[in-house]
């Protein structure tokens, strides 16, 4: 018998299959609400935390306990940032005075951001949209902190020039950036969008048009 998962924001609602505790079966569903987390694979993280290293599965559970409480969105740019009590949640990207404060970078989720950390090609600042802008999914324009987005391109202290948007090219993602585009195009500063072409390494033939159309637009000169 298979463990059904609630709905979100409901209650638990499925049996306790056979032969195991109740409450273990109720770590399993929460397990497998993660994303990317089934059935099978929160069953066998449950049964670690339960019959494995005593330790780890004690730290594990407290520092679960704490995270909301210690982590954060960043009440700048809406990454994720180490909070206290009675100081300002500041992520260590925004707080970085080596980074250019001029030049503004907008992604869709906080992923994002980290991925474009590990290229180490962004030496600017972040904002996090949190979501993108998708009528199939009932996510419109007044859904996305676009207001926010204009307050801190007009912000004295840290006044933008450029701001890169680096939503996915998806329909989604390009829809959001021709919102910003639009949106701050009267502000008088410098919109931009990352490039997007054939990935290193792959194949012409496996290509899609649009991947291929744009790579030849973006082409560059040798030297």
């Amino acid at each position: 018998m298979g463990i059904q998962r609630p709905s979100p924001g409901r209650g638990f609602q499925a049996r306790t299959p056979a032969g195991m505790p109740e409450r273990l079966a109720r770590v399993v569903q929460m397990l497998g609400r993660l994303p990317g987390v089934g059935e099978k694979t929160a069953l066998r993280y449950a049964l670690f935390l339960v019959t494995g290293d005593e330790t780890a599965s004690r730290d594990l559970g407290r520092e679960l306990a704490e995270l909301r409480d210690f982590v954060r969105p960043c009440e700048r740019c809406g990454n994720i940032a180490e909070a206290g009590p009675g100081v300002a949640t500041i992520c260590s990207i925004c707080s970085d005075s080596r980074r250019d404060p001029a030049l503004l970078c907008i992604v869709a989720r906080v992923q994002d951001l980290l991925a474009i950390e590990r290229s180490g090609a962004m030496r600017g600042r972040y904002f996090v949209l949190g979501k993108l802008l998708s009528p199939l999914e009932g996510v419109g324009a007044d859904e996305l902190p676009i207001d926010a987005l204009k307050a801190r391109v007009k912000a004295t202290e840290y006044p933008v020039r450029e701001v890169l948007v680096a939503t996915p090219p998806s329909v989604d993602g390009e829809a959001t950036a021709l919102l910003i585009a639009r949106e701050l195009g009267a502000l008088g500063v410098n919109v931009t969008r990352i490039a997007s072409g054939v990935p290193h390494g792959g194949d012409l033939e496996f290509a899609d048009q649009v991947t291929l159309g744009r790579a030849i637009e973006g082409r560059k000169s040798f030297g």
